[in-house]
């Protein structure tokens, strides 16, 4: 059978007959990766590094003042949204929608899309493919302290696969 109900697995990536003991866990209480100026946090739940490069998962914690990234999309990647606390506002490329605690917003690619919370609102983000988010994360992290000419912005959201609209 074929369709959407009856798609087969991907192939086997482990080849092995018993399994093995390879999994990890990222205790709650580390530490966040980054700590914004603006007071919001993002901590690496499970960078591509880690997955082997087939998703990278985030939760991103807003600071008490609004913040996020006007709309925009990806050409290679996909972003997903799971909010986990407070409200977050989610642009769906038609308006701004209101998340709220269990909402999840899958954005495929080429989707647009665009997110702002504030008041220590929470959320997962997913990158699939695990690309390497976490540059970009630490460099907008630093532009207080290092900004960057209009041609290195460019430059920068090129490399990330950003796309402003």
């Amino acid at each position: 059978m074929t369709g959407p109900l009856h798609r087969p697995y991907p192939p086997d990536a482990y080849r092995g007959t018993t399994g093995e003991a390879s999994g990890w866990i990222r205790p709650d209480d580390t530490e966040p990766e980054i700590r914004y100026r603006s007071g919001g946090t993002c901590e690496y739940l499970a960078t591509g590094d880690r997955t082997h490069g087939t998703f990278g998962l985030y939760r991103w914690t807003f600071g008490p003042d609004e913040s996020g990234p006007d709309p925009h999309f990806h050409r290679a990647i996909t972003e997903s949204f799971y909010v986990l606390s407070g409200e977050v506002s989610l642009y769906d490329g038609t308006g701004w929608k209101t998340g709220r605690p269990g909402d999840f917003f899958h954005v495929p690619e080429g989707g647009l899309h665009g997110f702002r919370g504030a008041d220590r609102a929470s959320m997962l983000l997913m990158f699939s493919p695990g690309a390497p988010r976490e540059d970009y994360f630490e460099t907008l992290a630093g532009l207080a302290e290092n900004p960057m000419s209009e041609e290195e912005r460019v430059e920068f959201m090129l490399r990330h696969d950003t796309y402003w609209v």
